[in-house]
């Protein structure tokens, strides 16, 4: 999927002007996001359009998470309908707008909502646990022939060799629900305060998986040390101190790796991106910066 086939599956749901019962704009939604999904603004809604129907229970699980924590009082995206729509072949969901921010999320704010998602009890509906390296595969064949078949190939195999470790984690935190990509752009600061979006990855799992993404940034994407230190300072513990960091960090960047892939043919950008990442590991270098993507 590229942007133009999802705008198609918005004007076919009749989300944009020239369709029935439209609510967007003249000339079409603004596009606000394009990975796992492509994400764009349509009047006062923000609409979530999935690449493929595999993606649909995911979507429906979205939805029970966002009313799970309305219900429970945690700050986060509220959807505007209760289900999603499958539109041509494709998860469509529907949310409210938030008001403009007023500012960049810091590191503090996601340690703070965190802390918050960390002391609930599991929901009343099944959540899975945070499989990170269940997409490897889809990501990779969604890349089809545009990644090198070796690299690939490294990349199955890494995968299947931290499956194993990460069942042999002993975890220093109580397991339960987790947001599941704990990151600052997860985190959107409006006039009400810090509120989380993005909830496809929410979870019930190592609580350690969210701190664990930040601990990531830090030596892969540049955040700066301090901002590092800050966050571990508001959610008061450091996860560089578990003996199980490495495992879960060298998964995390199986499936980053993998996840980059998806956009290899139909985006330069991505390929080099890709091929970057794949050659840092296969180095065991643990210091080339990666770009955010």
């Amino acid at each position: 999927m590229d942007e133009a086939r999802a705008r198609d599956v918005l004007a076919t749901a009749g989300l944009t002007r020239g369709a029935p019962g439209a609510v967007g704009e003249a000339g079409g939604a603004v596009l606000l996001a394009f990975g796992e999904n492509a994400v764009f603004a349509v009047g006062d809604l923000v609409v979530k359009v999935g690449r493929e129907a595999a993606l649909l229970e995911r979507a429906e699980r979205e939805l029970a998470v966002s009313a799970w924590f309305a219900a429970s009082g945690i700050p986060a995206v509220r959807a505007a309908e209760p289900k999603p729509r499958l539109v041509d072949g494709h998860p469509l969901t529907l949310w409210h707008r938030l008001p403009d921010a007023v500012r960049p999320a810091g590191s503090e704010d996601l340690a703070a909502l965190l802390r918050r998602v960390h002391a609930l009890p599991e929901p009343p509906f099944p959540l899975p646990a945070r499989n990170l390296l269940a997409g490897v595969e889809r990501w990779l064949r969604l890349a089809a022939d545009a990644v090198d078949p070796a690299d690939a190939a490294y990349l199955r195999a890494r995968r299947d060799a931290y499956a194993d470790e990460l069942a042999a984690l002993t975890p220093r935190l109580p397991p339960g629900p987790i947001h599941g990509d704990a990151l600052p752009r997860n985190v959107h600061v409006g006039p009400d305060g810090p509120t989380l979006v993005d909830l496809e990855t929410v979870s019930v799992d190592l609580r350690e998986h969210d701190l664990v993404v930040m601990a990531l940034s830090r030596d892969r994407y540049g955040m700066p040390a301090e901002e590092y230190e800050a966050f571990v300072a508001a959610y008061g513990w450091d996860v560089r101190d578990w003996e199980g960091c490495a495992v879960l960090r060298g998964a995390r960047e199986t499936a980053g790796c993998a996840w980059v892939a998806q956009h290899a043919p139909t985006d330069p950008n991505a390929l080099a991106e890709f091929r970057r990442r794949v050659a840092s590991l296969r180095n065991g270098d643990r210091e080339t910066r990666w770009r955010p993507f």
